[in-house]
């Protein structure tokens, strides 16, 4: 009897085993396996956006949220049943530290499986090293300084580098008006606005262009009249502005009132329409590279224009253009894995990506990420961006 309850026991000890094994026991899944679905239909792909929601570029980061909320929608409905795109949103209010702590927030509570964002370039500095060193893909939109991608081959970007769109713009310029000297003026304490100064003032060397001088403001100042007093004495025949949007509107604005009425070559910063206004008339004539235009006859195109203007009761810029072609790259790639929640099988199948048809054109990684693409030159007429001719 006694021996027949030494088997029981044993017998019931080894079940208990069996089921803890069949059932609760089993490994946690790994973090960049979180948010799949298990094993079968619908994934679910977690992807973080770090943005410049709020403060005084907040209109560059209100358009992004704006371009990404669009396609996110757009997408889960075309991949409805096999990939649904959940977007987790941060402002950074456009500081590096902000910026940071989001990016750590994303990828180690939230557990995204890629990022896009931050908006500005500094930002991009700041976080793309977090980035790298979590091994998750993050994929900048607006960042085109120099130097973004030589952070790390996790870090991407679809915004066309200030070495490709300044040299186009200043090149139509050069031609249209006869451009033989030229005066700069740019933000010093923003890696963005210095980045396009150094392409500027290069570009400028490269075609013969005689530099009168060069002055500099911060970020947050409002009042240009010295600096713009001394280049207008220089008599200049053009004005090369590096600078985000409301502090090159408001220096556009002064040349004007002072009576510097020369054509003025901007930036990237200058793509928004905030600068229509900040500066109203006084934009008029004002020269900038963009890759999206509203007024491209593609049947792509027009449907994003359509579709957003429908959505938010206004056109949308390029920086919304970039937002929205970003998730439907980073969509694409994720479909093509079929690994939702991935970061490195992301990370490389968009180091594959080639001929992507966006909004904002076709596009390509080069063998360091960075985008191949041809921006179009624009001018401010009658209080719209029109292509400059």
């Amino acid at each position: 009897m006694r021996q027949r309850k030494v088997m029981i026991t044993m017998l019931s000890a080894v079940l208990s085993v069996s089921l803890l094994a069949g059932c609760g026991a089993q490994p946690e899944a790994k973090d960049n396996e979180a948010g799949a679905a298990a094993g079968k239909g619908e994934q679910v792909a977690k992807i973080g956006y770090i943005g410049f929601i709020s403060g005084s570029g907040a209109a560059y980061g209100e358009a992004q949220k704006q371009g990404l909320e669009l396609a996110k929608t757009e997408l889960n409905e075309i991949n409805k049943g096999n990939l649904k795109i959940e977007l987790l949103i941060e402002d950074s209010a456009g500081k590096k530290e902000s910026a940071i702590n989001a990016a750590n927030k994303l990828i180690n509570q939230d557990k995204v499986v890629g990022i896009i964002g931050p908006t500005l370039s500094g930002e991009m500095f700041a976080v793309g090293p977090v980035a790298t060193e979590a091994e998750t893909p993050i994929l900048g939109i607006s960042n085109t300084a120099e130097g973004i991608n030589d952070i790390g081959e996790y870090v991407f970007r679809n915004s066309l580098p200030e070495s490709v769109a300044i040299p186009a713009a200043m090149d139509a310029a050069v031609k249209k008006y006869g451009i033989k000297k030229a005066a700069f003026i740019y933000s010093k304490n923003d890696d963005f606005s210095v980045s396009g100064f150094k392409t500027m003032k290069a570009t400028a060397e490269k075609v013969g262009l005689q530099n009168l001088g060069e002055e500099t403001f911060s970020n947050g100042d409002v009042d240009f009249a010295a600096q713009l007093t001394k280049i207008k004495a220089t008599n200049p025949d053009a004005l090369f502005v590096s600078a985000l949007y409301k502090e090159g509107s408001l220096v556009v604005k002064k040349a004007r009132e002072i009576g510097l009425n020369v054509p003025i070559i901007g930036g990237n910063g200058f793509n928004n329409p905030q600068v229509l206004e900040i500066a109203g008339k006084t934009a008029e004539g004002l020269v900038v590279a963009t890759p999206f235009s509203t007024d491209k006859k593609d049947d792509n195109v027009q449907k994003f224009v359509k579709n957003y203007e429908a959505k938010y009761g206004k056109k949308p810029d390029q920086f919304a253009a970039q937002a929205y072609d970003g998730l439907y790259i980073i969509a694409q790639s994720l479909l093509k894995t079929k690994k939702a929640a991935d970061r490195h099988a992301l990370r490389d199948e968009l180091a594959k990506l080639k001929d992507f048809n966006g909004v904002s054109g076709k596009l390509s990684f080069d063998e360091k990420r960075n985008p191949i693409g041809v921006p179009v030159v624009v001018t401010i007429k009658d209080g719209k961006f029109v292509p400059f001719e």
